[in-house]
């Protein structure tokens, strides 16, 4: 028998709070952002783009959540490992799916478990990061 508990799994509830968070950061900073959130399976929860974003701000807000969901790491801790002689140096180019080693991304745990990632993109990597952060903080709060 085992004793394991259940963890709640990413809903689309959360999804939202997740981009309401970083939104909001995001305009509190005065940058405009694309927030992706995706489950545990790497499928798109939300998603949500400012009509002010740079375009490609969606498209990497989305690699960065499934880099960080894949790797279960923040983007910003992984830079590093892609570079020549990096442990991941060749990673980005050996998937189907592209990897963007860019901070931004950052995984979402519940109970100990990785339950989904948000990714944000539109700023600079560093601002994208704590837009992100704050949002999983804030929903750890909850």
């Amino acid at each position: 028998m085992s004793t394991a508990l259940a963890v709640s799994p990413l809903t689309v509830q959360d999804a939202e709070a997740l981009i309401d968070a970083a939104r909001s950061a995001a305009e509190k900073a005065g940058v405009t952002v694309a927030v992706t959130v995706l489950d545990a399976g790497g499928h798109l929860l939300a998603f949500r783009r400012d009509d002010r974003a740079v375009l490609i701000a969606g498209e990497t807000s989305t690699r960065k959540a499934y880099t960080a969901l894949q790797l279960n790491a923040p983007t910003a801790d992984l830079v590093d490992a892609v570079q020549p002689g990096g442990l991941f140096h060749t990673l980005p180019t050996a998937l189907d799916r592209p990897l963007l080693f860019i901070a931004g991304g950052v995984p979402v745990h519940r109970g100990g478990r990785l339950i989904g990632a948000i990714g944000v993109g539109g700023g600079a990597p560093d601002q994208d990061h704590g837009f992100a952060t704050v949002a999983v903080e804030a929903l750890a709060q909850r």
